[in-house]
């Protein structure tokens, strides 16, 4: 298993929209457990393929406190339940930054495991908020894009400002 590197706001790769997995073989088992591995060391609770500049539909969660309960979902397509609620979120692309975005309660989420059998999920709380995060990444759409345009252009910014420093 390996780190992969992580894509950082602005850059355009984050806006690639994913394709949907059609192999499933050794190599996508081998990337998942790199993305969940990637995910841990950063620390995070979830990683999109996208944010490692794969442009599949894949998605790498897990919210428990011991990173004992991963989540591997293939192709999700999530339903969307209850009211609107109003969080706190941050993201590994966009590091050191954490804004109040709305998202649904609670979702159904039907996806394929890595080796490629059909799983039903129901979650709500922190892991539908993470599940619904991370799946906009599949979408070219990142937790900035929820934000006034003032905010977004001031993180932009700061995190260019940033990556130019490190370079």
């Amino acid at each position: 298993m390996s780190l992969l590197p992580i894509l950082e706001y602005p850059d355009p790769r984050l806006r690639t929209v994913a394709v949907p997995v059609t192999q499933f073989d050794a190599a996508l088992q081998t990337f998942c457990e790199d993305l969940l591995e990637t995910m841990y060391a950063a620390p995070g609770i979830g990683l999109a393929a996208t944010q490692v500049n794969v442009h599949q539909r894949i998605i790498a969660v897990d919210v428990s406190e011991q990173h004992n309960a991963p989540h591997i979902l293939i192709n999700p397509e999530l339903t969307l339940h209850g009211v609107q609620i109003e969080g706190e979120e941050g993201c590994l692309s966009v590091p050191g930054y954490y804004e109040q975005v709305s998202r649904a309660e609670g979702i159904s989420v039907k996806a394929l495991t890595p080796e490629g059998e059909a799983l039903q999920l129901d979650a709500e709380g922190m892991l539908a908020i993470c599940i619904q995060h991370e799946c906009d990444h599949l979408e070219g759409k990142l937790f900035v894009d929820y934000l006034s345009g003032l905010k977004r252009n001031r993180i932009r910014k700061k995190l260019l400002k940033d990556q130019k420093r490190r370079a």
